[in-house]
């Protein structure tokens, strides 16, 4: 077999353009219910992660007043803190530890709210002390205002001395619940003697 012609070897190498110039493209592969010869849609960029949330400062825990660790409870209205501070609780006042059984169970409500080691705070009124040097207080334990709960659960009665009386309402809400349901001391007769009268010997 002789070699091609020079005319042949331009005639194939037309045919080999011609197929190449003629290949069809890939298809596009187009997304489920898209109109046909419509663009794929770009990808929306992913949110960025929120930022993690600031743990509460040290002076917002603190809004409530001066903390105070608890060392003692003296009874169910007197605390200690750790750096010497003894604490009347106002508003509200417990039997004395004398009127038995009833003085020791309003200490262990006390112990229960505001136990030795926790940290509570000691909000102030308008009078600091009391005659025996006690700091005047509104107990927080969180956000429980510990006069009041001492009240609602029955082991505390209202007793106020203006001008502490920032809770005095509060105060005297509670109380009517805790009578109204019984609760606490109220079951049992506990406030037929008032502390303050128990404490002038009146009963």
């Amino acid at each position: 077999m002789g070699l091609p012609t020079a005319r042949s070897a331009i005639l194939l190498a037309a045919l080999l353009a011609a197929c190449r110039d003629g290949a069809p493209a890939p298809p596009v592969v187009q997304p489920p219910g898209a109109e046909p010869g419509a663009h794929a849609p770009t990808p929306a960029p992913e949110p960025a992660p929120e930022p993690a949330p600031e743990p509460a400062s040290a002076a917002a825990a603190s809004t409530r007043g001066v903390a105070c660790e608890v060392a003692r409870v003296v009874d169910g209205d007197t605390l200690n803190c750790a750096d010497g501070t003894r604490v009347r609780l106002i508003g509200m006042d417990t039997p004395e530890l004398a009127q038995a059984p009833f003085g020791r169970e309003a200490q262990r409500a006390l112990v229960r709210l505001a136990p030795p080691g926790s940290t509570v705070h000691l909000e102030r009124d308008v009078t600091a002390r009391d005659r025996y040097g006690r700091t005047l207080a509104w107990v927080w334990a969180g956000d429980t205002l510990v006069n009041e709960a001492l009240v609602r659960r029955g082991f505390a009665v209202l007793y106020t001395i203006p001008p502490n009386v920032k809770y005095a309402g509060r105060i005297e809400r509670a109380q009517k619940a805790a009578r109204g349901a019984s609760a606490g001391l109220w079951a049992r007769n506990g406030f037929d003697c008032l502390p303050k009268d128990a404490r002038q010997r009146r009963c």
